[in-house]
């Protein structure tokens, strides 16, 4: 858009919205706390520590004036939870985003950062690192618009909240479900600052005027699962296969069985882009030592993805039992048994926030005077703070620069989408919150 499309205030806010300013401090928040604060999804591994990154965004956010708390569920893992009071004239809106990251497994395939996963290495209109995407970029944008706005003087009627959570990549135990259920923590409307984009072109065309390529808005979000199936069979000596009944092999036999299952579910006037689905994400089988045996037991781990709503924890096991069953039934010598992984959590598929209702109107709105474009509202895959907070009954979505993507290696963002992001917040926030002219 022009600027004179903007008031002289918006002017002044996103003129401290500045790529050299993302950059800078993405790259810092990037680099904090890292690698401690992985934190895979796997139960029976432990947890992240996000001690430093939350200190970090904590002194950002008290340095501008806004009041902050943490609150830790568990040692080492601080939540932070910071408040700009407006006159108490309006609605209260919370920015939220996450302060764990994925782990980084194997870092000599991070070829774009020289085998160096959390040092941010630009390449083009692409800045390169564990993070960048899920979620230190967004979560750079979310602080540039906070740091735009108060620096420029800007006073609410309503009052603006940042929290930023732990243990969201473990589906919010100490985070978000500690901070809501535990402690009550709320606000009138929600957004989380995660990847919602979709990949394309950036480069301005002939009019200056971006093409359409993409930061959606999703007003609901999936559910998900993890499950083993346990089969077991007769070890046997690898040179007698003719009487053993090798439980690997029954494993090969269902996997694609599995792959091509329907769940039982209602079809949802708003579903999301991946339909209730298996991903296999571990077999286990065989004993070191015993490598001249068969096994005796092997274990499937599925993650059930694509869940909506009406799906719940006994529906998904009854339809994995039902597949199973079609490849053990009629033999007395192989069984198998089908339970959640333990210390796994199942997460419902949310309802969708109403595109008539805030605070998406005001997303929209910010986003159709800067960008010329309308977010395309969607169900988002994977899981996010926004589940929690919705459960809790807020009006809570998710609009971010991050790809929805999720790449294991080599992960990326925008920074042109990361700028016009920050921005896009920015003058949501003065929509939804109101301006002060106290």
């Amino acid at each position: 858009m022009s600027a004179t499309d903007l008031s002289s205030l918006e002017q002044r806010v996103l003129g401290h919205i500045t790529e050299d300013r993302w950059l800078k401090l993405a790259s810092e928040l990037i680099r904090t706390g890292q690698p401690r604060s992985g934190n895979p999804l796997d139960p029976d591994m432990p947890g992240g520590e996000e001690e430093a990154i939350a200190m970090l965004t904590a002194g950002k956010l008290e340095a501008l004036g806004m009041q902050v708390e943490t609150y830790a569920n568990v040692p080492g893992r601080p939540n932070v939870v910071a408040t700009l009071k407006g006159t108490g004239e309006g609605p209260s809106l919370m920015m939220n985003d996450h302060l764990d990251t994925y782990p980084v497994v194997e870092p000599e395939k991070w070829t774009m950062t020289d085998g160096k996963p959390y040092e941010a290495k630009r390449h083009g209109d692409l800045l390169y690192a564990r993070g960048t995407s899920d979620t230190r970029g967004n979560m750079a944008s979310c602080l540039l618009a906070a740091q735009a706005l108060i620096q420029e003087g800007v006073t609410f009627e309503g009052d603006l909240m940042y929290c930023f959570c732990v243990d969201e990549e473990r589906d919010g135990t100490h985070g978000s479900i500690y901070l809501t259920k535990e402690l009550g923590i709320r606000a009138d409307y929600s957004i989380t600052a995660e990847p919602t984009a979709w990949g394309g072109p950036v480069n301005p065309d002939a009019k200056g005027q971006l093409p359409d390529w993409g930061i959606n808005l999703s007003v609901a979000n999936s559910g998900h699962c993890l499950v083993d199936i346990a089969i077991t069979g007769e070890k046997g000596h690898i040179w007698r296969p003719d009487v053993i009944v090798n439980p690997i092999n029954e494993a090969a036999a269902l996997i694609p069985l599995l792959e091509e299952m329907t769940f039982t579910h209602e079809a949802d006037p708003f579903p999301g882009h991946t339909p209730p689905c298996i991903t296999v994400v571990r077999i286990r089988g065989g004993l070191p030592g015993e490598m001249q045996f068969s096994p005796d037991t092997c274990v499937i781990t599925l993650a059930v993805v694509g869940i909506v709503p009406g799906m719940t924890m006994d529906s998904v096991l009854s339809d994995i039992n039902n597949v199973t069953r079609s490849v053990t039934e009629g033999s007395n010598r192989i069984s198998a048994t089908v339970n959640q992984v333990a210390g796994s959590l199942f997460v419902d598929a949310t309802p969708p926030v109403p595109m008539d209702q805030e605070p998406c109107v005001s997303l929209v709105r910010a986003s159709e005077r800067l960008l010329g474009q309308t977010p395309e509202p969607n169900r988002k895959n994977a899981f996010n703070d926004t589940i929690r907070l919705r459960e809790f009954g807020m009006n809570a979505v998710t609009f971010g620069p991050g790809e929805d993507g999720w790449a294991a290696d080599n992960e990326w963002i925008s920074i042109t989408k990361s700028v016009a992001a920050a921005q896009v917040y920015a003058l949501t926030i003065m929509d939804i919150l109101k301006v002060s002219s106290k």
